[in-house]
């Protein structure tokens, strides 16, 4: 968690930042250096049991709970798809699992993804996403049964 904001506070700092851009070709860089900037995965983590499936590029996931948060790591062989899972994590990691199967994530539309990505991308940030709620969907099940 973003020093203690709300989804919804981090997707509004997401949309202001890509407002700063005039144009796609500006914003594709500013998602590539995400990418770069994000942590590598180990590798005893990139195993098929990790990857994300309706990804056109090899992209694994991870998600981890402390404390009734969960906290996401990611990697992918592509750099703007790297990029993408580093925005994905940045708004949804450490957040408890309610938050994330609910959040909305308007961002994605707000900043254009849905419209400036080819229909393969497009196809792997949903299941990206799917794939984040559905780790948040596993600990709550999870959790609710050894309370």
């Amino acid at each position: 968690m973003e020093d203690g904001k709300t989804i919804k506070e981090i997707e509004e700092e997401v949309v202001g930042e890509f407002s700063l851009f005039d144009s796609w070709d500006d914003k594709y860089e500013y998602i590539i250096d995400l990418g770069k900037k994000l942590a590598p995965l180990a590798d005893e983590y990139k195993k098929d049991e990790n990857r994300v499936r309706g990804c056109q590029s090899t992209v694994w996931l991870i998600a981890d709970e402390k404390e009734g948060n969960i906290f996401f790591k990611a990697e992918s062989d592509a750099v703007i798809v790297k990029g993408l899972i580093s925005l994905l994590i940045r708004v949804l990691s450490g957040h408890k699992t309610d938050e994330i199967i609910n959040a909305k994530l308007e961002f994605i539309q707000r900043i254009g993804m849905t419209t400036h990505l080819a229909q393969t991308r497009s196809n792997g940030l949903l299941a990206m996403v799917k794939q984040m709620k559905n780790y948040a969907l596993a600990y709550k099940l999870k959790n609710s049964t050894t309370v």
